[in-house]
């Protein structure tokens, strides 16, 4: 039995910024879209009320739809235009604001951090240290 072995490395991305609240992960499913994309660890996905997919935020919502933001995406994955994908999340955990990607030409707002926290993900920016 080795007690001092090396199992593996792990860099630091500085995502999550402090333990409290803790973080929480569930699975989720990926909206499939019309062109095969990457999101990367961090992606800010909203929920819809229609079908309760996922969505990247700042995603346009179909005619009758509401997409709230709901988590964040725990690891880089492709989403492609075949079929719909499974995804651990992030829903509840605290996070740098600096480090979470949204929709292109969109910018997180004041109200999707209020949605947010009231699911249990809130924003503090990690340490000048870091």
């Amino acid at each position: 039995m080795e007690l001092g072995k090396k199992l593996g490395e792990m860099a630091y991305d500085g995502l999550i910024t402090n333990l409290t609240p803790p973080v929480q992960v569930f699975g989720g499913t990926i909206c499939k879209l019309s062109a095969e994309a990457t999101y990367p660890r961090g992606t800010l996905l909203a929920k819809s009320t229609k079908d309760g997919k996922l969505y990247i935020l700042g995603t346009t919502a179909a005619s009758g739809d509401t997409l709230t933001p709901d988590c964040i995406l725990c690891d880089e994955t492709v989403v492609s235009t075949a079929e719909d994908v499974p995804a651990a999340v992030y829903t509840a955990g605290c996070f740098d604001p600096e480090k979470v990607t949204v929709a292109e030409e969109y910018t997180l707002t004041e109200a999707d951090k209020d949605k947010l926290r009231e699911r249990g993900i809130v924003f503090k920016a990690a340490s000048p240290a870091n």
